[in-house]
Formats: structure tokens, sequence, C-alpha cells
């Protein structure tokens, strides 16, 4: 907490806050200073002065305790916040015998802190639940004999043995046995995901199937759950653009807020009744403090991104969060976020005298080490293969290399000449696929049809985004028949086709128009148009470092419907922020005339100011709530699966950590690996 956002100025926050209303700290020292505020009421209504205003300065040391010692520790240490203007407004009003009054300020004070405490540790408590998930337990094999261990002694290489319904310690890839994982509480993918040798284990997936053996890739500190909650953690400490413009006005309020009051009572102390003025400027002083606006963005924030990771989305920071909410134009990339990213050859058209089985192996000589989704379908049809040698990949078009000492070319037909095989890749186009030309010193011998199926929810997902009133592109690579049967079935009008990963990036600015404009991608290929996009959003970044580091924004699933879910998130969080800081304003506004001519008194001042806070704060959490998308009923959320079922989170009522719902979507594939990859298509 912060003094300048009403809490005390903690260097060493600890992780885990309360878990219940009544356990926060200034809540409970509130209620105890109300309790005896009213026994001190009891006492001076039964004529007992004297005991009533002791029992009233009881009620203000009780209270005080809570802000009081960190605004003199602040003050120590230069810092000068609302927490400072509180406890100048408490010992005036005690030297001016409103003890009454003083012990209102107190308690409403620190009921507002103790809220903030509480909304701010929940949400936090609910992202660092996803820890949470890691078992105690994990059984490896060394020297041949099973044990077990805590998670943080694993070390790399470990062999893990995981059985039916147990959860994975850390992230690894299995060596031996079929299963299914559950991934559910990790990527929002609610299918299990079938999996076998040489699938990646993330920590926290759950072993839906048979025993396997899993080989540790990361420790349990640097798994790919721990990682997340790192990331997530230090986003909520990022400023956006309005957290930045309620800090800007908040700083410098606080001490000028202190020179105007200061400026009333001296003129009025020239003018009038010193005391009266004396008054008054105390009164003001507790008007015109800045608390309901510094809290009002990162609060918001903290509970936006809280629920965002709790929904398979990760948002870097209240900027990102601020920016998704502007999105007017969203550019999507085609393989692997509207397509599945498992490519497979449907179709290789030969010239005379080249057999299919040639055309494959030529083709897969040229692709033997490329990382490429269109070499791993060519090498899998083509089966072993031997390599070619100097081999040369050209970024968006191709690769060469030599076989038997003959040259060999593949790659796009505007790159390597179709010749005699022009109609044959048009009709293949025509048809939806991707199709690369193989040519043997400069002859061309095949057409190969590779087609990667689009995502089944990708046409409901572009949809939904529509209906949130986003333009939706596709921008690829690919050629402009097989960009226009991919973007009609998915129900997309804006298509840029045969494009190099620097042309995506220019393409951008003229795809906006001045509006705000996210690029959607897989993190890597399409690096240079996601940082030059107002955001960049990376598609199924589970366990990807480059993606998750570099993205304003990750989705961990592999189902594409995360994407408007995000966006018509962090919109409702922006219109919240707005909502508080608008509010906080007028409040301050109000209130400071009416305190300054004497129209509203300290007591009033004082309920008004805190009540209001109490607002922003109720109204800033509301931002940890699933948000409902336009025409789609609450629902077919839950069985669309847009919220993720971590561990044991709260339930749909709960004001902080949102819903919870366990019913099934329809399965995507989230085991498609993710890696640098050499763009040639």
């Amino acid at each position: 907490m912060s003094d300048a956002c009403c809490g005390p100025q903690n260097d060493a926050e600890p992780e885990a806050g309360p878990e219940k209303v009544w356990q926060v700290r200034e809540l409970r020292l509130a209620v105890l200073a109300a309790v005896i505020l009213i026994v001190g009421w009891v006492f001076g209504q039964a004529g007992y002065g004297g005991v009533a205003a002791a029992v009233e300065l009881a009620a203000v040391g009780a209270a005080a305790i809570t802000f009081v010692p960190d605004a003199v520790r602040n003050l120590r240490h230069g810092r000068i916040g609302v927490g400072t203007l509180m406890t100048i407004a408490a010992i005036g009003a005690v030297a001016l015998g409103q003890f009454a009054e003083a012990a209102l300020l107190g308690v409403l004070f620190s009921i507002a802190e103790g809220l903030e405490h509480y909304a701010v540790s929940r949400t936090r408590r609910g992202l660092r639940s996803l820890l949470s998930l890691v078992p105690s337990k994990a059984s490896v094999l060394r020297d041949g004999t099973e044990i077990s261990v805590a998670p943080d002694d694993l070390v790399l290489g470990d062999v893990m043995v995981l059985r039916p319904g147990e959860r994975a310690a850390t992230d690894g890839t299995i060596r031996s046995g079929q299963t299914s994982l559950d991934l559910s509480a990790i990527t929002g993918e609610s299918v299990p995901v079938e999996a076998g040798p040489g699938s990646d284990v993330y920590a926290g997936a759950i072993n839906g199937g048979g025993a396997i053996e899993v080989e540790v890739t990361a420790v349990a500190a640097g798994s790919s759950l721990a990682r997340i909650v790192h990331i997530v953690e230090e986003a909520q400490e990022r400023k956006g653009a309005g957290q930045r413009l309620a800090d800007r006005i908040a700083r410098p309020l606080v001490p000028t807020i202190m020179a105007l009051a200061s400026l009333i009572a001296a003129v009025g102390a020239i003018v009038g009744d010193p005391m009266l003025w004396l008054e008054r400027a105390l009164v003001v002083l507790v008007a015109a403090s800045p608390c309901a606006l510094a809290i009002a963005v990162p609060l918001t924030v903290v509970a936006a991104i809280g629920a965002a990771s709790r929904q398979g989305a990760l948002v870097k920071g209240g900027a990102a969060v601020e920016e998704l909410g502007r999105i007017k134009v969203v550019a999507l990339d085609k393989t692997g976020t509207l397509t599945r990213n498992r490519p497979q050859v449907v179709q290789v058209a030969t010239v005379d005298g080249v057999s299919q089985a040639e055309a494959l192996t030529l083709a897969a000589a040229l692709e033997v080490r490329s990382e490429h989704p269109l070499a791993q379908a060519i090498l899998a049809a083509a089966g072993d293969a031997p390599a070619g040698v100097e081999l040369t990949a050209v970024p968006g078009h191709g690769l060469h290399g030599h076989l038997d000492g003959r040259l060999l070319r593949l790659g796009k037909p505007s790159w390597v000449s179709p010749g005699v095989l022009a109609g044959e890749v048009e009709r293949l186009q025509a048809a939806g696929a991707t199709v690369v030309v193989l040519a043997r010193d400069e002859a061309p011998l095949a057409a190969i049809a590779v087609r990667d199926e689009l995502r089944p929810e990708a046409a409901e997902a572009v949809g939904l985004l529509q209906r949130l009133g986003i333009t939706v592109a596709m921008l690829t690579g690919d050629h402009a028949r097989t960009a226009e049967a991919v973007a009609a079935e998915a129900g997309i009008t804006t298509i840029h086709s045969e494009l190099l990963p620097e042309d995506k990036a220019a393409l951008l600015p003229s795809l906006a128009k001045g509006r705000p404009i996210a690029m959607v991608g897989d993190g890597v290929n399409d690096a240079p148009a996601l940082a030059t996009a107002d955001i960049g959003i990376a598609m199924g970044a589970m366990g990807t470092d480059v993606a998750i580091e570099t993205a304003d924004v990750a989705l961990l699933g592999e189902d594409l419907r995360h994407l408007p879910q995000v966006l018509a998130h962090s919109r409702r969080a922006r219109r919240i922020m707005v909502q508080n800081i608008v509010f906080s304003l007028a409040i301050i506004a109000v209130l400071i005339p009416l305190a300054a001519f004497g129209v509203l008194g300290l007591a009033t001042v004082v309920f008004i100011h805190e009540f209001a806070e109490v607002l922003v704060i109720l109204n800033a959490i509301r931002a940890a709530r699933i948000t409902t998308l336009p025409g789609v009923t609450r629902t077919s959320l839950r069985s669309a699966g847009y919220a993720i079922n971590i561990g044991s989170a709260p339930a749909l009522s709960d004001p902080c950590c949102g819903p919870n719902p366990s019913a099934p979507r329809q399965a995507t594939d989230a085991t498609a690996p993710a890696g640098p990859r050499t763009n040639l298509f």
C-alpha cells in the first residue's frame, strides 16, 4: 500500500493477505472504535459529559492506530500523502474539542483503508492460488528406485512418475506412456488433450489417463506456472495512462490541499473568527483529500489483471488493460491463429516422370532442419529422407540447397515458377490449400498442397469480435486464393495476403486508419507486427518464453474465443477506471467550496468523503467479474469455457475472483509445439 492511496507505505508487503473480511486489522480496529464511540454517545446522552469525552478520545485513539503511525513514519522519510492529511485533520479536530468528529473521521477512513487492503489481497491471492495447483510431493525415479520428493527438490533430467489423477509438479516432456492431460486450470482448455512420448507437460496439468513417465525440463521455481504468476504480479505493478493520470493529479494535490487549508485559516484569522476559520480549514483538508482518486485506477487494474489471468490471458500491466479497452481493429495472422497450426499434405501434383513419393523425398531433403509448420507437414508425409547440403532459407519465400550435386528450390509459386503446373497450383489454392513448388535445376517438378484446417471456433470468435464493433482483418504470407478461402470460412472480409513479416508491420498503420489496433500472432514469426501494433497479442503462448515475455498480452490456451473475451473484459475495466476518476474529481470539486463556506461540517464531510471512497472501491472490484459479450448469455459463456477452474476458486457470487464454471466446451488442440520458427512461406 502507499500513503498516496490512503494506506501505509510498507517496503515489504506480505504476499498473503487476510482470507476473511473480519480478519482485516483496519476493519477490526474500525469496529472497535465505532463501538467505543457509541458508548461515548450513550454517556453523553445520559449527562455524563466528562466521561463521554474521555470515551470519545479512546475511540479516536483506537481508529488512529490504523493510519497515524504510518503517516508519521512516512513524514520522517519525506513522504506526504492522504494519511498525513487525515492525521492533521484528526489532531486539529481533537484540539478544537470535536472528539466525536475526530473519531468518526478515523472510523470511516479505517473502513475505507481496510476494504482497499482486503480487495487488493483477494485479487492477488486469487492469482497466487495458481501455485496451489502444484502438489506437495512428486514421485521420481532415481537409481532405479521410485521415491517421493518435494517439488523444490526436483532437478533437470529427473523422471517423474505421474499416475492417473495426479498433477505435474513442474514442466517436463513425456518419456513413456500415453494419456490425456487436463489443462483447464492453466490454459482454459477444459477438454483433455491426448499426449504421448515427446508431448509437453506443464506444471499443474492433471494426468487423466494411464501412468506416464515425464522427464523434468524446468525446476519448480522456473516452471511455466511459476513464471506466469511472476509475470502477472509484475504486470500488476505497471502503470497505465489512466493510472498515471490519477497519480499526476493526486501527487501535487496533497501539498496543494495543505497550502489551501493554511491559506483559508490565515485569511480567516485576519477577516473573521480565527477558530471558526481554522475549523473550516480542517474541514477543507478532509474534503479535498484525493484518497478515492489515488486508488481509483490501481485497484481496478489489479482486479482486471487478476481476473484476466484466471481466464487464460496474461495482460502485462495497466497500460495494456487500458489500451485493450480502446482497440477498434484486430489484425489476425492466419497460421497458428485462425488455423490449428497442424498442417498436413493433402495433395501432390507432379510433372511426368516424377512420382509423388520422389517429390516428397526431395522436398523433405530441404526441410529436414526447418521447424516451420509447413516443413513439419512435408517431413511427416515423406518419412525418412536424406539431408540436403548448403541449405539456405530465404525468409518469406522459401529455401534452396543441393542434393546429389543438383540444385533444389522449394517455395512460394511467386518465387519458384510452377511452369506447366500453374493450373494445378491455381486449383489447389482456390481450394484453400497453401502450395509450394519444388524445382530441380530450375525445372519445376511438383506442386505440394498443404492445408492447415481452420480452428473450429474461429468463425464464432470473429463473429464475437464484430459484435463488439471491432474491425477484423487477416494478414498472411499465403497466396491470395488460399487466403480468400480461409477468410471466407472464418467470416473475414478484409484480407491482405502474400505479405512478408516486415510487410505486416508496415501495413498496420494504414489498416488502423488512426484507430487503436491489435495484432494477434504466435509471438515469434509476427514479432515486427506485434511490436508495431498498439497491442501485441501472442496466441497459444503457454510455455513459450519469447511470447509471454515480449507480447503485451499472451493467450495461454488455443481457443480463439479468449480473444474477444479479454477485449470485452478490458473495455469494461477501462470504463470502470474512467467512472472512478470522474466520480473522485467530482466529489472533491463539490466538497471543497461547501466546506470552505461552512455549509458542511467536519462530520458530514468525513462521512460523504469516505462513503465515496467505499463506492470507488466497490466499483473497482467489479473489474474482477466475468464480462458477458454482446449477444451471448452468461450460460453460453460457461458452456464455451471462458473462465478457468482454478482449484478451489470462489464461486460465481464472489465479487473478487470471478466465476468458476466447469462445463466442458469444444476440444481444441493445445499440444502444438510453440517455439522459434523460420518464416519461409
